[in-house]
């Protein structure tokens, strides 16, 4: 097959056929195909875009291009669960053991994160010990005893997207939903769970600003989904401001413990009970949302989702202590407060002017070899819709150093606004099933 033709299909607006797109994707991972006609068929991708066959068929060969991880040996339904990143999203640390208290099997492969702050591996490592190397003999052990274990993904999970996401990077292709989705549930197909719970965000501090893209996203990472034999659920949820109080790794592990305590900022505690309902509906653990949220909360109150946690911490090698002596996480050389530069009303907090001052601070990465500071982020000591006076803490700042911190400090004020009138809006905005989309479900 000659690999012009298939970019000249594309580019001329044609569907591709199944035998081209297994073409395209066996010739990316062999490397029989240069870059520059990789980039072209890219670039045809992103102006032409991809019927949902076509999508499906994509995902598809872009899971099998390399490992799939077998789950086969563990009993009843696995769900996975993932989330388009967002500033403080620190839900899959709290949210992992609650729905393994309610009976629901974890076993999860995450990533390292790149961009804003650090992903689930970047926080659990900032645990004393936490180690998520383990073997594989390892990983169904502590599956099998405990319900819940956590290790980060192979190298060779589903290589053809590590290549040309990487070309998406440097050709201007990036912001392109069928290309996204494809690289989502390419890795997620490949991780061999039956279900799967998406949290798409929205908003200012994530990469879809508008519903409207996030629920274009969220429609078609279901619609793999279901066309490749899982039963998905893909909820769009609010990210206009950061969640909860704490950005960055160790500060969000003791958020995420708080929120395991009962005693979490009520954004980010509600998100854990939306989506950890939605994740025991999936595995069929509950018969609705309302019976399993009742489940998640008991499991928070009665101490089984903090004891989950501990048991989760100790199995993968780190320090159970944390759980009642946070202290012991790292801690940052330099704090200081961000001051309310006047008398109001917070009216918002640009989600994306918090991410950026946490790569000043080095809580996240631009680059995948960038070395992360698990003790730095920020504590956000004012949220939208609490009145401040002038000179009063907005921010805690955590900074290897004071010039560091003092420049992040620039930066967060200028992430709040103080003019116009608070929004008061949904976490979760709507999601997709196999009947569509849904908005203004229940009490969320």
């Amino acid at each position: 097959m000659n690999f012009i033709e298939v970019i000249e299909n594309k580019r001329n607006k044609k569907a591709l056929s199944e035998e081209e797109i297994r073409f395209f994707i066996n010739s990316v991972t062999d490397g029989s195909v240069p870059d520059y006609q990789i980039s072209a068929l890219l670039m045809a991708i992103y102006l032409n875009g991809m019927s949902d066959g076509e999508l499906s068929i994509l995902t598809d060969a872009m899971a099998k291009s390399g490992d799939r991880v077998d789950l086969s040996y563990i009993d009843g339904i696995k769900v996975d669960k993932h989330s388009s990143g967002g500033v403080g999203d620190k839900v899959t640390l709290a949210v992992a053991p609650m729905v393994s208290a309610c009976g629901l099997t974890v076993a999860k492969m995450s990533g390292r994160g790149l961009g804003f702050s650090g992903g689930t591996i970047d926080k659990l490592e900032s645990i004393p010990g936490f180690r998520t190397a383990l073997s594989e003999e390892e990983f169904v052990e502590f599956i099998k005893r405990d319900g819940i274990a956590l290790m980060g993904q192979t190298k060779n999970v589903a290589p053809a997207d590590k290549k040309i996401y990487a070309l998406r990077d440097v050709t201007g292709t990036v912001e392109s939903i069928p290309l996204i989705a494809a690289s989502i549930m390419s890795k997620k197909l490949a991780c061999g769970s039956d279900s799967i719970v998406l949290d798409v965000k929205c908003g200012s501090g994530a990469f879809m600003k508008s519903f409207e893209d996030a629920a274009a996203l969220a429609e078609k990472m279901e619609h793999i989904g279901r066309a490749n034999g899982r039963s998905i659920y893909a909820l769009i949820t609010n990210m206009d401001q950061p969640l909860g109080r704490a950005v960055g790794n160790a500060l969000e592990v003791k958020e995420a413990i708080d929120i395991l305590k009962g005693i979490g900022p009520n954004d980010v505690t509600e998100l854990c009970f939306i989506i950890g309902s939605f994740m025991l509906l999936a595995g069929k653990k509950s018969d609705n949302l309302d019976q399993a949220r009742q489940m998640l909360e008991s499991s928070v109150k009665n101490g089984s989702a903090l004891e989950k946690f501990k048991r989760f911490i100790e199995n993968q090698g780190g320090d159970p202590r944390i759980i009642h002596d946070p202290e012991l996480l790292p801690s940052a050389k330099t704090v200081i407060t961000a001051k309310a530069p006047s008398d109001g009303t917070v009216t918002s907090i640009d989600g994306e002017k918090i991410g950026t001052a946490a790569l000043t601070v080095r809580a996240g990465r631009i680059l995948k070899n960038d070395v992360i500071d698990h003790s730095s982020g920020f504590v956000l000591l004012a949220k939208t819709g609490d009145k401040v006076s002038k000179g009063q803490a907005l921010a805690e700042i955590h900074a290897p150093d004071k010039e560091t911190a003092e420049a992040a400090e620039r930066q967060i004020v200028d992430a709040y606004g103080f003019s116009g009138k608070p929004e008061a809006k949904k976490l979760l905005l709507g999601y997709f099933d196999r009947e569509g989309l849904h908005i203004d479900q229940n009490k969320y």
